[in-house]
């Protein structure tokens, strides 16, 4: 078993009214935030500008912006971390990719420093093509629900698909996760929180396993370096405890996700676009994502 990690954060993007990109996972200001309203509609800048909210859970902080963790990622300490940029149905692709590759552009030496660290994470093939306009240079990823929507819309186009855990674990992900290997692609899998589906992904050999429980996994990945033994602490017989980890249970929730996709954003519809597989000895990655 290969424990040879190193570290990815993963954020969703958003644009405001004013036209700033803020990191934030609802499209809703309500749900976490002292403010209300969804992101699209209000402003950034400005006396009731999105600057000012602050979250409702402790400690309180600010929204962070696009620009404010390139920069982040831009200081000399942090030049090893890989950054997942998961794209909400919710926003406009031309605009908010335009905006990025200002943000992007704008740092010394990006092309070589900061664009091989970055990865873009789509939900609809509506989002391809202005992906391939505004950030040719950027590695792409599917990230979704549905194994059927993967093989037929992102395919051709994209190097990395990041699956929800139960997908992978039906017969059908284990014909996928074959087929991507051969490929020369990469899966990441989400979202994992407990250690049997932790250790199940570590044996799948996955390039990333994005969790809300970092220091869970941390903890694992140092004794399995230690110890590839342990995973035999952690027997697989949990996957028939839950329809969640069969076909007929990922037929039905693919379904459901498409029907939200195409209400979101429009019908689903192939893109013709290659793209070159990424380097196949690369090392796993693991995602430590942040609540």
């Amino acid at each position: 078993m290969d424990t040879n990690f190193i570290t990815l954060r993963n954020k969703d993007v958003h644009v405001s009214a004013d036209g700033v990109v803020i990191m934030f996972h609802d499209p809703d200001l309500s749900r976490t935030t002292d403010s209300t309203g969804l992101i699209r509609d209000r402003n950034w800048f400005g006396e009731k500008g999105m600057e000012h909210c602050r979250t409702t859970k402790e400690p309180r902080q600010s929204i962070p912006t696009f620009s404010e963790t390139i920069a982040l990622l831009m200081r000399p300490e942090n030049r090893h971390v890989k950054f997942n940029v998961d794209v909400k149905v919710q926003n406009d692709p031309e605009r908010l990719f335009k905006l990025m590759h200002e943000i992007i552009a704008a740092q010394e030496d990006w092309e070589k420093t900061l664009a091989p660290r970055i990865l873009l994470g789509l939900w609809h093939s509506n989002f391809i093509l202005p992906a391939k306009k505004h950030l040719p240079y950027l590695t792409l990823s599917h990230i979704g629900v549905s194994l059927e929507i993967a093989r037929e819309y992102f395919w051709e186009s994209c190097d990395v698909f990041s699956m929800v855990f139960g997908s992978l674990a039906t017969i059908e992900g284990e014909r996928f996760r074959k087929d991507v290997e051969k490929a020369g692609k990469h899966i990441m899998v989400w979202t994992v929180n407990t250690e049997q589906e932790m250790m199940e992904a570590a044996r799948w050999r996955v390039a990333a396993i994005l969790t809300d429980k970092p220091q869970v996994w941390l903890d694992m990945r140092s004794r399995l370096s230690e110890n590839e033994a342990v995973s035999s602490q952690y027997p697989r017989t949990f996957l028939w405890t839950s329809p969640f980890y069969y076909r007929p249970a990922s037929l039905i929730i693919g379904y459901m996700a498409r029907k939200r996709l195409e209400k979101a954003a429009g019908p689903l519809q192939k893109v013709s676009i290659s793209a070159p597989p990424l380097n196949p000895t690369e090392p796993p990655v693991i995602i430590v994502a942040t609540a």
